[in-house]
């Protein structure tokens, strides 16, 4: 039997400037903004390639807004998703790697799978890493 995370819900304080920056500045593709009343808002949006989406709203999760830290997207190419997200104006950190359990500056030196980073967070607070997974064996 496969189990299989398909959604994450986010808090976010203005659902509004959340789903802006998700679909605007990292070109997340909005799949539901349904509303049917005051109290209830889902917004669902995917990242491009994902099989996993996020949500974000009103009366979806009683959460504080920015508590959920270290969400990881996975990339092919680290340099070019930093790119990327410069492009459109995300305050992204610049890339990072790992030595002897210390951050270092730069890519991982043989670019090996999960070793090579970029660090962002949404309006909120809400934190994401970007992973480079050249080889990605799923």
């Amino acid at each position: 039997m496969d189990w299989k995370l398909e959604l994450v819900l986010l808090p976010v304080a203005d659902v509004e400037r959340a789903k802006a920056f998700y679909t605007e500045q990292l070109g997340f593709t909005l799949d539901v903004d349904y509303q049917p009343s005051d109290a209830f808002r889902v917004v669902q949006m995917t990242p491009p390639g994902s099989a996993c989406s996020i949500s974000i709203g009103v009366g979806t999760t009683t959460a504080a807004p920015g508590s959920v830290q270290g969400l990881h997207l996975v990339v092919s190419d680290i340099e070019a998703a930093h790119a990327l997200l410069a492009g459109r104006g995300v305050a992204a950190s610049a890339i990072f790697h790992f030595e002897a359990g210390q951050q270092a500056p730069g890519p991982d030196p043989e670019r090996r799978d999960y070793g090579s980073f970029v660090a962002f967070s949404d309006p909120d607070g809400n934190s994401w890493l970007v992973q480079e997974v050249r080889q990605h064996a799923r």
